[in-house]
């Protein structure tokens, strides 16, 4: 059997940019065993259970497709472990990130995530992640041994807001449990360009990478191409060429918020990935455009900010609600276009 780690990414049909970890050819000789029994087998320091959550979401493949954790190998099959991020040996340094705490207990840590920081090591972010910070702070995370320790969900790096980190793998695999039935609660603030026409409203379509710029998402109308998304949002303020709005999760996609509201006509100011930094609504005076920029400059970022979490907490099974106030850079931008609506108003 061969253990090989190629330098190029596995296509997805789904459009996901997945890297071969590990790959292993049964022997000639193979009698038909689960997978998930397979890997145990010959994987150093795996449980059966973290292959079978790998097949559970896609990550294990066999000849190039993926399978459950009941799929049985037999001889010649090509098995491969496929992650969302290129093989490297990482060593988890701790740093100093003067964490955001809103609660800690012996299960659970929330944190205010500040804009500009990247969640988790990953390709050409190996130091000054959340992560980093989380194993300063805190020992024996779960899942130290990995990029991830604690984590059960996360934000875009320019994203702002609210999560929950398991200090325990009980609580990890819980909270991961809830995010995956979809029993959370999450609600963004964010201010899109354009008046929002609905004062509430539900976007579905299925969210995969582009086919011209794999470093963004599209909606695809398909129901073979992407992952299943639902957003549901409210206007909180209407503020000319621009809507401060409330959006609910149903789902959690990477970038959902941000390609849903683009995919009705409302990209989220200054979004710079999705064209958001250019004028998308108004006038071509001088002046305005000052004004926009002046706007950019005040937020330099998309404005997307994770204003409240709610989950069920591993040990006591009781809700626990929370609520985050906007960062300062989201507040002055809005009270701009507050004033700014204000004038053009009278």
């Amino acid at each position: 059997m061969t253990d090989s780690k190629p330098e190029e990414p596995i296509e997805e049909n789904d459009n996901e940019e997945l890297f071969e970890h590990h790959r292993l050819v049964a022997d000639k000789g193979q009698n038909a065993l689960r997978v998930d029994k397979f890997l145990n087998n010959l994987l150093p320091n795996t449980s059966r259970n973290k292959i079978q959550q790998a097949a559970a979401a896609g990550n294990i493949h066999v000849n190039g497709q993926p399978i459950k954790s009941n799929y049985k190998v037999k001889a010649n099959d090509v098995v491969q472990v496929v992650l969302s991020f290129p093989p490297r040996e990482i060593e988890l340094i701790p740093q100093d990130l003067g964490l955001d705490i809103h609660y800690e207990d012996e299960q659970v840590i929330v944190l205010n995530k500040v804009p500009g920081i990247v969640v988790h090591p990953g390709y050409g972010n190996y130091s000054g992640t959340l992560v980093n910070g989380l194993i300063h702070h805190f020992k024996n995370l779960p899942g130290k041994d990995k990029v991830r320790p604690g984590l059960v969900h996360r934000l875009d790096k320019e994203t702002s807001g609210l999560m929950v980190v398991a200090k325990d793998e009980f609580s990890m695999a819980h909270l991961a449990k809830q995010f995956f039935d979809r029993s959370t609660g999450r609600t963004y603030h964010a201010l899109v360009w354009g008046d929002v026409k609905e004062d509430s409203g539900t976007i579905v379509g299925n969210i995969g990478r582009s086919k011209n710029n794999r470093k963004v998402f599209t909606v695809y109308q398909e129901e073979e191409i992407g992952k299943h998304a639902v957003t549901h949002y409210r206007v909180l303020k209407r503020l000319g060429y621009t809507t401060l709005v409330e959006c609910k999760l149903e789902t959690g996609r990477t970038h959902q918020i941000r390609v849903h509201m683009k995919h009705i006509g409302h990209t989220l100011f200054n979004d710079k990935e999705y064209g958001g930094n250019s004028v998308l609504k108004g006038t071509t005076f001088t002046k305005y455009k000052q004004f926009v920029q002046n706007c950019f400059d005040v937020c330099p970022r998309q404005a997307l900010h994770a204003k409240t979490l709610a989950f069920t907490h591993p040990k006591t099974g009781e809700r626990h609600s929370f609520d985050s106030e906007l960062p300062n850079d989201m507040k002055l931008l809005i009270e701009k276009w507050e004033t700014y609506s204000k004038h053009q108003i009278s």
